[in-house]
């Protein structure tokens, strides 16, 4: 699925880092500004102009921590990568808590910056304002946290609400187990099992009573599914 052209903010001090990401960003037909610290960065994001932040977490003065926390004080709905030589599981947790939406180590290439930049663009395009998912027949009311199947109604329990709306967030892709565990279970929480496995089976049974054609597949070796899977993707229906 192509994306289309995005003006994205990097926030970066490394001036080398900075003209890498921002010629490249270039190059892939997208329009990148570079602010060179985060009290610049921040200003930039508050205009309300961009598509996606890119934000190194140390940042002289305002750091990168601090940026994104005050941008979710004021409710600004930017999607945001946050790129850091710090990329411990701790500090991993600790940026997506700030109010992140991916975080990434370096070091990196470029390729998967860009790549992460269109999925966040994908997925806030998708879910943006949006109240009520769709899949097919499916439906989600995410605030009422009530779901049905062709009109048919669908108990869920708060994880089995919290696996399907991320699992509908990303129709038509592939949603591993550790995005699901992150969905759904605090980040302490240690997985004992097929933990997540358990739930997509009782979940899947839920989709499908009455129906003939499944909804949510299994991709093996990768993770999960909702919607229908490209063709040549192989994927099991149990």
């Amino acid at each position: 699925m192509e994306t289309s052209s995005m003006r994205i903010l990097v926030i970066e001090d490394d001036e080398k880092t900075a003209r890498f990401l921002v010629r490249g960003l270039n190059e892939s037909g997208h329009v990148a500004d570079h602010a060179n610290g985060g009290e610049l960065g921040l200003t930039l994001a508050l205009e309300g102009i961009y598509d996606v932040a890119i934000i190194d977490r140390v940042l002289p003065g305002l750091d990168g921590l601090a940026v994104v926390a005050e941008l979710r004080r004021l409710k600004i709905n930017l999607p945001i990568l946050m790129l850091s030589g710090i990329a411990s599981a701790k500090d991993r947790i600790e940026g997506l808590r700030s109010g992140c939406d991916d975080y990434l180590g370096k070091p990196y290439a470029f390729s998967e910056i860009l790549a992460r930049v269109q999925a966040l663009q994908r997925r806030h395009d998708r879910t943006a304002g949006a109240d009520i998912l769709s899949v097919g027949n499916l439906t989600l009311d995410v605030k009422k946290r009530q779901a049905a199947r062709d009109g048919s109604p669908i108990d869920l329990q708060n994880r089995e609400f919290l696996i399907l709306r991320t699992l509908m967030q990303h129709a038509n892709e592939v949603v591993t187990r550790s995005m699901l565990l992150e969905a759904a279970w605090d980040y302490d929480f240690e997985p004992k099992g097929n933990i997540v496995d358990m739930h997509i089976h009782r979940l899947r049974k839920k989709l499908n009573s009455g129906f003939n054609d499944p909804i949510l597949h299994t991709v093996p070796g990768a993770g999960y599914l909702m919607g229908k899977p490209p063709k040549d993707q192989p994927f099991s229906d149990d």
